[in-house]
């Protein structure tokens, strides 16, 4: 009887861990990667014309917790900082190289991303949201890893 309890108590804690493990990594891997701006609000300039060459991509590695990307002229990179949907931009200490950029593209972007305070990732793992109180701010759709160099 002993043996039966303590066997049933094993495969309990087996089942519960790989459960658990499952939604930790389910979660993980839907931000985790690269990601291209889509949709963006605010500017009174049409997206083609904000972004005529190049779309801004982030790039989240949580690993390592940062956060770096494009904002379509320079680069950007930071400290992820997550607390379940929570992201913060404004207190990562952002740094950004320094090449000189034509039209309004990268302000609007950094701007908006430091306006950002949660996030959501569509069920099927393909779009991100950036949101600012309850107003969806940015929009992404995730790079296969193939397309990104």
């Amino acid at each position: 009887m002993k043996n039966l309890i303590s066997a049933l108590v094993i495969l309990s804690l087996t089942m519960m861990s790989c459960d658990s493990t499952k939604s930790i990594s389910k979660a993980n891997n839907t931000l985790d990667g690269t990601w291209q701006l889509n949709y963006i609000t605010g500017p009174r300039i049409a997206f083609e014309g904000l972004y005529p060459d190049k779309k801004p991509t982030i790039v989240f590695d949580l690993k390592e917790n940062r956060v770096s990307g494009n904002n379509s002229c320079n680069q950007y990179f930071g400290a992820l900082l997550l607390d379940g949907n929570k992201i913060n931009f404004k207190d990562a200490k952002m740094g950004m190289t320094m090449m000189a950029c034509q039209g309004s593209g990268e302000p609007t972007y950094m701007k908006t991303l430091e306006k950002i305070d949660s996030y959501s990732i569509s069920e099927d793992g393909k779009t991100l949201s950036f949101i600012a109180g309850t107003i969806e701010m940015m929009r992404f759709e995730k790079v296969a890893k193939e397309d990104h160099n």
